[in-house]
């Protein structure tokens, strides 16, 4: 069975080599990148079949990302599990302002993790987004 692409875009290099190891020990294949702006970039190049993606980062941050890949035709069929020390309930808000500012709804994340991530639960809901909650682990 060909490994499914997960892209991880977080600054914080301890938690992008947290997140791939636990990917690739898992069966996935990762994919890192360091902001927003390069994590747009290597989404279109290689259509992930998820991606995790932090809030705070510097360059384009994972707000912009996110909002870009969900309103990107090629791109916004991506489940996206958002990773941030930032409580779920102030980043829920501020979609939610900026949709009303902006004029364009934009849908929720698949999932939203806070810092530090469980790696069971990150698994648990990497397989619940990729459809396959029997996926075979290598």
């Amino acid at each position: 069975m060909k490994k499914k692409t997960v892209l991880v875009v977080d600054d914080e290099m301890d938690m992008r080599t947290f997140i791939s190891t636990l990917l690739e020990t898992s069966g996935y294949r990762a994919l890192v990148a360091t902001n927003g702006e390069e994590g747009i970039k290597k989404a279109r190049e290689h259509k992930p079949a998820v991606i995790i993606l932090d809030v705070m980062m510097p360059k384009e941050g994972g707000v912009q990302m996110y909002r870009e890949l969900k309103t990107d035709e090629q791109l916004k069929g991506i489940p996206v599990i958002m990773l941030s020390a930032i409580a779920k309930k102030t980043f829920f808000h501020s979609q939610k302002m900026l949709n009303t500012y902006r004029g364009q709804v934009v849908p929720e994340p698949e999932a939203y993790i806070e810092k530090p991530p469980e790696t069971e639960q990150l698994l648990k809901v990497l397989d619940d987004c990729i459809g396959c909650e029997k996926f075979e682990r290598a």
